[in-house]
């Protein structure tokens, strides 16, 4: 899912797959809660407010069943992706 950047309230990213209808949300203490359920309609709301603060706690927060989980940083995703990729390397020499 790619998530777009943005600096409102406590939301730090935002990002929707259309097909698992699921919305996740990222906040600036590393937390992230994915929403499943969630329309097209909500995520171009949100994603086009002025306010994607208040959006989310009028529209989405309250409305929406959500899973918590946290933000897995891109170096620690990267490290991970070499390590693996490295092992595979090896088993196909």
């Amino acid at each position: 899912m790619e998530m777009k950047r943005i600096n409102a309230g406590k939301l730090r990213a935002i990002g929707y797959d259309p097909r698992e209808r699921v919305l996740r949300v990222e906040f600036d203490d590393a937390s992230a809660i994915d929403y499943s359920g969630v329309g097209t309609e909500i995520w171009r709301r949100l994603s086009t407010s002025g306010s994607p603060w208040s959006y989310y706690r009028d529209n989405i927060e309250e409305e929406f069943s959500g899973r918590r989980g946290t933000v897995q940083n891109k170096g620690q995703s990267q490290q991970l992706n070499d390590l693996f990729k490295a092992s595979n390397d090896d088993t196909d020499t």
